[in-house]
């Protein structure tokens, strides 16, 4: 396997790899990226082989060509707005679904944003305009978001009379009980200010143009840090969420997963260059 093999084929989503970096592109700009069942296949699609092509699944920088496994993955909207949600049509053709149609189409978007959620790489999301709905779902998903300050987001499902439960355990996750409660109930649009305030966002920047300068900044950051570090430790906070054991078990637990990792190759290959004092293999040249 390498990074030359052919990408799947989509039409509403763009995919560009620069070296290391994935970016995904949602390609409904005149539908304001409002996702319908194709959209969402084929993001899962491409969700599934970039996870595949990243060097923290691989275990390794560089496939047999010395092409680069990727590290990070932006994800976009392109036009005036990041994404208004599900597709004004698939909202309708929901009401008219038997309940087991209803259920496949969760279960299509829960794939999707465990997809994102999950993903080995260290994901970034760029936003502007709205993120509505399944929209601010793809935000909560994202592991660094950074976004317009004239950005809006909201779980506005509430004023359709349904909850935002497929995208609720990460936008849960994200912002936490209280705050969840709260959105879900009032369903309103949250300004950047807020959005910053209870963790929505990681960065605020003034015009669209300049999220790609704060994009850069992150991933600069990011690819100084091991993959596989950044691909376990979404492992290990999954494990924090999830533990329902005693706190002795939970430190032996932790305990179990630092040796992992010190005895794994890029654990030595980092406390070898710390030793040495050189460069790890995974940062940048130029850096």
């Amino acid at each position: 396997m390498t990074l030359m093999d052919t990408p799947p084929a989509a039409s509403m989503v763009s995919l560009t790899v620069l070296g290391s970096q994935a970016n995904l592109t949602l390609a409904r700009p005149d539908k304001f990226n409002a996702m319908n069942v194709e959209m969402i296949q084929e993001l899962i699609a491409l969700l599934e082989w970039t996870a595949e092509r990243s060097a923290g699944r691989q275990d390794a920088l560089h496939d047999k060509n010395g092409a680069p496994f990727l590290r990070t993955l932006v994800l976009r909207g392109d036009g005036k707005h990041f994404c208004a949600g599900a597709d004004i049509n698939m909202m309708r053709d929901a009401g008219a679904n038997t309940p087991e149609e209803n259920r496949a189409d969760s279960e299509r978007l829960d794939r999707l944003f465990n997809g994102l959620w999950s993903h080995p790489c260290f994901t970034v999301g760029a936003i502007q305009g709205v993120a509505l709905g399944g929209g601010a779902g793809l935000v909560s998903c994202c592991d660094y978001v950074v976004a317009t300050a004239d950005v809006r987001i909201a779980l506005s499902e509430g004023k359709l009379g349904i909850l935002p439960a497929v995208i609720g355990p990460y936008v849960y996750r994200r912002l936490g009980s209280a705050a969840f409660r709260r959105l879900a109930m009032q369903a309103s649009r949250v300004k950047s200010e807020e959005a910053l305030r209870i963790g929505f966002i990681e960065a605020v920047v003034e015009q669209k143009e300049q999220l790609e300068g704060a994009v850069n900044d992150i991933v600069a950051e990011v690819m100084t840090t091991g993959p596989s570090a950044v691909m376990l430790s979404k492992e290990l906070t999954l494990g924090f969420d999830r533990w329902t054991g005693s706190d002795e078990e939970l430190r032996d637990w932790t305990l179990d997963f630092t040796s992992r990792m010190r005895g794994s190759n890029e654990g030595q290959e980092g406390l070898s260059s710390f030793l040495e004092k050189r460069p790890p293999n995974w940062k940048p040249n130029d850096d």
